[in-house]
């Protein structure tokens, strides 16, 4: 008896062992048939499931007899089930082509090229920070968009006053004042107006953030030496979205913002608005503020008219008032007496007029139109300065995009004119430059495997009063994109540039303009640059479930004239044009690893700014040679996400030939989501680094201090938190 029983489960062993099967499928897209690297298939009720391979391939083992649904799914596609019964007929490999969503990934839309192609396929460089990238970072630093730019490779948001915590954006090594800062393709950020700039802006109202590094001129004109950053807004959609977001943090401060988004037939509209404040932060206790006292305002609708399936009209407008003060403890809090203080108070208004008419499918008519006003008082004990900038920009462009050959031509006028409502006894620093631009720029692919963008660009610049930077500049430009495979990519690409003088530069803005004198009409002409990059990138499947990348960027950049801002013999200041130039010049290094919801990104820049002035050759000020990157981003769709970070800056040269120390600041967020909110906080600097911990940020008395260059963070620890709310 006993053998039989034995016999029979032997024999049921065997049924069941013979009754796991094995299957083989090869995805593929559905118009290229090219192989979809780490696409999925699972098993429905199961927990069998891989991801394809290299070559698109993958496997399914054990799987039970009968009646079974396969799930393949891709990012950016549709999902395909098949239902197929186990053992299978056929034993070859099944080929699986997905179609393609039909909704762009955000991550390959961009505008600032103004091609019809995808990021993958344009030859100019492009880093694109998505919707996604923008709410973890905007969960960080809710209030203003510093969060989003200083955790890319290349770039660092350099703090201009210890006390009021005013900052500019520095690409590559270069000053602030050579990055052009655009809003939805409107250059409103510029000369007088770039003080505050990135302090100002929420971000809680952008779809998109567009960074590009090295000359951009052709497009932009002047002032994109060190590359633009173009920030896009979000735009109605049929579904709509009522959004809103409320923050607070340790250092005692609040952010409210609000976002309503919506098509209604022919019409649309968006209203972004915001309430950002904080109170005097002094986390040293050393009488000073670190964080100022300020309160923001911020509005920002949009009408959007669609008169017919071929032309959009949009008319906006933006506009921001904000209270700044910052400096001692007592003062702040309301004391009278000799005590130090720095009060910004700014009004910021701009319209903005787009029309967009497509004569056909490939054709295009594009008018733009912008003013802007910006005010902005700075009172420091015993000095005012008040100056008023009114600018504006116009442009034409026509485009025509073809299968091969992508073309954009245009013309722009660009005006500024600032004027200074309290000169003192330097005398008024106005000034009115008018710029007229004419531009072509053609992305031609004669082939799959290569693409070559040209542009070229001639400004016309008459500044009044009339210097040596009236004239014309010629800036051509070109990039090249070269696909060795579908994992192996390569940019190479430069350009000319210019920028034409002002007293805007962050060494004035460190001294709040005071004491410097009017540019030297005969003597002052514009600052020039060659530059250019090159990178290569590569992307692979590691094993079965990682995915794998890296980008590795080489860039130069030679500025010629630079002007540099010094002391006269009667303790006034003045900009020169120096006798010599400016080279940066470093690599970029960037890399990122996939697997499921774990996400690794490493990032390493070498930056090596070189200033030659007067047969004298020393490194660039506030410029670490080099700075690393880590982030790791846990994180599952709708449900949660974890964020771990750690940045390291290497010792900085000061201005007075000493060296800061190096650092680390490290990080934590994380953000629950529900199906209509969320909720977050984020420890920010959790070791509280600080400059105040390596040595004192100021000397002499409390009444009239000489503040420490800033190279490291001021404000130390804060830790925020808050909700984010999805009506629609």
């Amino acid at each position: 008896m006993k053998k039989y029983i034995s016999l029979l489960l032997l024999l049921l062993c065997s049924t069941v062992a013979y009754s796991q099967h094995t299957f083989k499928a090869i995805v593929k897209d559905s118009e290229t048939k090219q192989p979809l690297i780490g696409a999925t298939a699972s098993i429905s009720g199961t927990t069998i499931g891989a991801s394809t391979d290299q070559d698109g391939a993958v496997t399914l083992t054990d799987i039970p007899a009968g009646a079974q649904t396969i799930r393949f799914s891709y990012l950016g596609y549709e999902d395909r089930i098949e239902a197929l019964t186990f053992p299978l007929v056929q034993e070859m490999p099944l080929v699986v082509l997905l179609e393609p969503s039909g909704e762009e990934l955000e991550e390959v839309v961009v505008t600032t090229t103004r091609s019809s192609r995808t990021i993958e396929d344009i030859p100019t460089r492009i880093e694109a920070i998505t919707l996604e990238e923008l709410g973890e970072k905007g969960n960080m630093k809710p209030g203003d968009i510093r969060m989003l730019l200083s955790e890319s490779t290349g770039i660092q948001t350099q703090q201009t006053s210890a006390t009021s915590a005013n900052a500019n954006i520095r690409i590559q090594g270069l000053d602030g004042r050579y990055t052009q800062i655009l809003q939805d393709g409107f250059p409103l950020y510029s000369g007088f107006s770039s003080g505050l700039s990135i302090m100002q802006i929420p971000p809680l109202n952008l779809y998109q953030v567009e960074v590009i590094k090295g000359s951009s001129s052709t497009l932009y004109g002047g002032g994109a030496i060190a590359g633009l950053v173009n920030l896009i807004t979000k735009k109605p959609s049929e579904e709509g979205e009522l959004s809103f977001m409320g923050n607070v943090t340790s250092a005692k401060g609040l952010d409210l913002s609000s976002f309503y988004g919506k098509k209604f037939g022919k019409y649309g509209i968006t209203v972004f608005a915001a309430r950002n404040a904080n109170e005097a932060y002094d986390p040293a206790d050393i009488g000073f503020s670190a964080i100022p006292e300020f309160e923001r305002y911020t509005i920002n609708p949009k009408l959007y008219f669609y008169p017919s399936d071929k032309t959009e009209v949009l008319v906006g407008m933006n506009a921001s008032q904000e209270e700044r003060l910052g400096g001692d403890m007592l003062f702040i809090a309301g004391d009278q007496g000799d005590y130090y203080f720095e009060q910004n108070d700014t009004k910021r208004f701009s319209t903005q007029f787009n029309l967009d008419h497509k004569f056909t499918e490939s054709s295009m008519l594009s008018v733009k139109n912008s003013i802007s006003l910006f005010n902005r008082e700075i009172a420091v004990p015993d000095y005012d300065f008040d100056g008023k900038q009114v600018s504006s920009f116009s442009e034409v462009a026509y485009s025509l995009n073809n299968k091969k050959t992508d073309w954009v031509v245009g013309a722009n006028l660009w005006t500024d004119k600032f004027s200074e409502q309290s000169a003192d006894a330097v005398g008024a620093r106005n000034y009115d430059i008018t710029t007229i631009g004419v531009f072509a720029q053609s992305t031609f692919t004669p082939i799959d495997w290569f693409s070559l963008e040209t542009g070229l660009r001639a400004d016309y610049v008459t500044p009044e009063p009339a210097n040596k930077s009236r004239g014309l500049f010629v800036l051509p430009r070109v990039s090249a994109l070269f696909k060795m495979s579908d994992k192996l990519t390569s940019r190479i690409g430069g350009g000319m540039g210019y920028k034409t003088p002002t007293i805007f530069t962050q060494e004035a803005e460190n001294l709040t303009f005071r004491n410097i004198v009017p540019l030297n009409i005969s003597e002052t002409e514009a600052e020039t640059s060659i530059g250019g990059n090159a990178d290569i990138n590569y992307n692979t499947l590691i094993g079965e479930n990682v995915t794998f990348s890296i980008n590795h960027m080489l860039f130069y950049t030679y500025l010629n004239n630079p002007l540099v801002l010094t002391m006269r013999p009667d303790n006034l200041y003045e900009f020169r044009n120096t006798d010599g130039y400016v080279d940066t010049k470093g690599v970029e290094t960037n890399m990122k690893f996939v697997y499921e919801w774990v996400k690794l990104f490493l990032g390493y820049t070498y930056t090596e700014a070189k200033q030659h002035y007067n047969n004298t050759v020393t490194t660039m000020p506030l410029t670490p040679k080099h700075r690393v990157n880590t982030v790791l981003m846990l994180e599952e769709e709708d449900n949660f996400r974890i964020g771990l970070e750690a940045y390291y800056f290497s010792p900085q040269r000061l201005t007075d030939g000493s060296k800061g120390r190096d650092y680390w600041i490290n990080g934590v967020m994380m953000e629950k989501m529900f199906e209509r909110f969320s909720v977050f906080i984020n420890f920010e600097n959790i070791f509280d680094t600080r400059q105040s911990k390596f040595g004192n940020i100021y000397t002499g008395s409390m009444a009239n201090p000489l503040f420490s260059e800033i190279y490291a963070p001021v404000d130390g620890r804060v830790i925020n938190g808050g909700i984010k709310v999805m009506i629609l």
